[in-house]
C-alpha cells in the first residue's frame, strides 16, 4: 500500500520514521553529496572520455558510436560522435551555480562540437538530449536576469541557437516521404534517412518532439519545426482506438497500422503523454490540453487497476498495467522502470490543473518499495511474481524525478528521506573508479562499463534540487519546467506567442467516435516564415526570459532498449 498513510489511519512505521522534520544540516549534507556525485562523474568524463560521447567509468575510457556494428542500436541510436555527455550536462552546471565551468563547457561545445557527422542517430534521442540541452543553455545565457549567477558568455552571438537550428535541419528528413506524417525513427546527420530505414517506430519516439521543436520554432520565428512535430502528434492521436481511446506502442509510419498493440505508461508511450501536457504548459495551445485530458481519462479507465482509494477500501493498492489498446484486456504482468515518471507528471498536473496527487503518492510508493528491496529499480518488474523480469539498472532518473516533483507538490519530508535512500544506494552500489556504472544485475550488483549521459543531466540534477531548497529554480520567482531529458525551460509568455497561429488552425471534423477533432490541413511538408539565418529570430523573445527489434524501443528514451547489454 501507500507509504504515507495517515488519512483515516493511525500512524504506522513509515509515519513514525518519516513524518518528523528533515534537519537542515542533513539536508545540506545530502545536497553536497548530490553535487559531489555530479562533479565526480563530470570531471572523470572530461578527464578520460571527452570529446567522445560517453564515459566507460570502470576502465576510465571514452565511448563513441559502434562503427563496427551499425546494428548495435543500443549504442548507435544515442551516440552521435558529438560529445553527448558534455552537451547533455550544460544546464546542470548552471543549476548548481558553477558559472566558470558552465562558461568553459559552453565554449568547448561551440568550438569543438559539429553535427556534420556520418552518424545515424535516433531522432528522439538527438532531440531530447542534444537539441533540448542546446536550447536550455542558450536561454540560460541570454536570460537578462541571470538567476543562477553570471552565466553570460563574452561575445556570445547565439551560437548555441545556431547549433540547435543546424541539428534540427539535419533531423527534418525523418519527416519527409512518410504517408502518415509520423517520422522515421532514425536519420544520418549527413545524408538523411538511410535507404534501409525501418518503417516502424514507437509512439513516444515519434510523438515526443514537440517541446524542443516548438521552442526552436518560436525562438527562430520559423514554423517548420513545430509544424512537423505537431503533425506527428496529431497523426498518432488520430490512430487511437475508437473503443478505448488508447494508443499502441509501435506503429508503421507508412500505413498507420499498429504493429505493437500494447498500451501502458512505460516503454514506447510514456513521454507521449508527458509532452501533451508540457506542450500545453509551454505554448498554451488548447488542443494539447484537450488531448492530454482525454488520454488521461482513458488511462484511468483502462490501465488503472486496484482499489479506488490509495489507503482505504478493499482490494489491492492501485497499479497501472499494460493492456491491449483495442480491448483494454491485460497483456502481461510486468511494468517497467520508465513508468516511474508518471507520479511526477501527476504532480505536475497538480501545479497546472487539478492534479491527482493522492494517486501519484500511491504509485510512487510502489516504485520506492521496489527500490528499497533491491537498492535500484530493475528495468522490468513482474508485479504478479513480485520479482524482476529484466535485471539491469542504467542509472535511470524517473523515480528521482517523481520524488523531487512530489516533494515540491506536498513538501512532505518523506520524500527527502526517499532521496537520501536513493543517493546512498547509488554511492554504495554504482560508484566505481572513474564515475558511476550501470548495474547489470540489481540482485548481485554486478556492473556494466557504461555511464549514460542522462545520469548527469537528470539523475544528479533532480537529487541536487530535491535538497537545495534555496536554489533559484525554487526562489527566483520564475516558473520553470523540465523537458523529458531534464533540461530546464522557463515558462513565460514569449513562448506562447506564435506568428503562425492561423497556419496551425485546422479543418474541423469528427473521429470515428463522433467526437470533434482537429485534423491537419495537408500531409505535405510546408515551410512558413522559414529562414536559414538565425539573425531573423524574433527580437525581444528573451526579454524577461525567466519567467526494438528496431521497433521494440523503451520509451522515454526509446533507444534505451529493454534488453540486457
Amino acid at each position: 500500500g501507500c507509504l504515507l498513510g495517515g488519512r483515516g489511519r493511525g500512524p504506522d512505521e513509515y509515519e513514525k520514521r518519516y513524518s518528523g522534520a528533515f534537519p537542515p544540516q542533513l539536508r545540506a549534507q545530502m545536497r553536497d553529496l548530490a553535487r559531489g556525485m555530479f562533479v565526480f562523474g563530470y570531471d572523470n568524463y572530461m578527464a578520460h572520455a571527452f570529446p567522445q560521447d560517453e564515459l566507460n567509468p570502470i576502465h576510465c575510457r571514452g565511448r563513441g558510436p559502434d562503427r563496427g556494428d551499425p546494428s548495435n542500436l543500443n549504442i548507435n541510436d544515442v551516440l552521435g560522435n558529438y560529445s553527448l555527455t558534455l552537451v547533455d550536462a550544460l544546464d546542470t552546471l548552471a543549476i548548481m551555480g558553477n558559472s566558470s565551468e558552465f562558461q568553459k563547457a559552453v565554449k568547448l561545445v561551440i568550438n569543438t562540437v559539429s553535427f556534420d557527422k556520418d552518424s545515424t542517430v535516433q531522432v528522439f534521442e538527438a532531440t531530447i538530449r542534444v537539441l533540448g540541452s542546446l536550447l536550455s543553455a542558450h536561454r540560460i545565457i541570454t536570460d537578462s536576469k541571470q538567476p543562477f549567477g553570471d552565466m553570460t558568455i563574452k561575445d556570445y552571438d547565439n551560437e548555441l541557437l545556431h547549433m540547435a537550428h543546424d541539428l534540427a535541419v539535419r533531423l527534418l528528413p525523418a519527416f519527409e516521404n512518410t504517408k502518415t506524417g509520423i517520422p522515421y525513427p532514425r536519420v544520418n546527420l549527413k545524408t538523411g534517412v538511410p535507404p534501409d530505414s525501418n518503417n516502424e517506430t514507437c509512439t513516444a519516439g515519434a510523438g515526443s518532439l514537440l517541446v524542443e521543436f516548438g521552442i526552436l520554432s518560436r525562438l527562430l520565428g520559423d514554423s517548420t519545426f513545430e509544424w512537423v512535430a505537431r503533425r506527428a502528434v496529431k497523426a498518432l492521436w488520430n490512430l487511437r482506438s475508437n473503443d478505448t481511446g488508447l494508443l499502441g506502442n509501435v506503429v508503421n509510419i507508412q500505413t498507420g497500422h499498429w504493429v505493437g498493440k500494447q498500451s501502458g505508461l512505460g516503454a514506447g508511450l510514456d513521454s507521449f503523454y508527458e509532452y501533451l501536457l508540457k506542450s500545453y504548459i509551454l505554448f498554451g495551445e488548447k488542443e494539447d490540453l484537450e488531448m492530454f485530458n482525454a488520454a488521461y481519462q482513458s488511462i484511468q479507465n483502462y490501465l488503472r487497476r486496484g482499489r479506488e482509494a490509495c489507503n482505504e477500501g478493499e482490494g489491492d493498492p492501485p497499479l497501472y498495467v499494460n493492456v491491449n489498446m483495442f480491448s483494454g484486456q491485460l497483456m502481461n504482468t510486468w511494468i517497467d522502470s520508465l513508468q516511474a515518471f508518471f507520479p511526477g507528471l501527476q504532480a505536475c498536473c497538480f501545479h497546472v490543473l487539478i492534479g491527482d496527487v493522492e494517486d501519484a503518492i500511491c504509485l510512487h510508493a510502489f516504485y520506492y518499495a521496489i527500490w528499497k528491496r533491491y537498492g535500484a529499480l530493475p528495468e522490468r518488474y513482474n508485479w504478479q511474481l513480485q520479482a524482476p523480469d529484466v535485471l539491469f539498472y542504467p542509472l535511470r532518473p524517473e523515480l528521482v524525478e517523481s520524488t523531487y516533483l512530489l516533494y515540491q507538490a506536498t513538501k512532505n519530508p518523506f520524500y527527502l528521506h526517499v532521496g537520501m535512500d536513493i543517493l546512498q544506494s547509488l554511492e554504495k552500489y554504482t560508484k566505481v573508479k572513474c564515475g558511476y556504472a550501470t548495474l547489470h544485475h540489481v540482485i548481485d550488483k554486478s556492473k556494466e562499463d557504461r555511464m549514460e549521459s542522462f545520469f548527469l543531466s537528470e539523475t544528479c540534477k533532480y537529487l541536487y534540487l530535491l535538497f537545495d531548497e534555496e536554489n533559484p529554480v525554487h526562489k527566483s520567482g520564475t516558473k520553470y519546467m523540465f523537458t523529458t531529458e531534464g533540461h530546464i525551460v522557463s515558462v513565460d509568455k514569449h513562448l506562447r506567442e506564435s506568428p503562425w497561429k492561423e497556419f496551425f488552425s485546422e479543418e474541423g471534423g469528427e473521429d470515428q467516435d463522433g467526437k470533434s477533432v482537429h485534423r491537419p490541413k495537408s500531409p505535405e511538408l510546408k515551410v512558413i516564415n522559414s529562414s536559414s539565418n538565425v539573425s531573423h529570430f524574433l527580437q525581444g523573445w528573451f526579454a524577461g526570459g525567466r519567467g526494438e527489434s528496431n521497433a521494440n524501443l523503451s520509451s522515454r528514451a526509446p533507444g534505451r532498449k529493454l534488453v540486457a547489454r
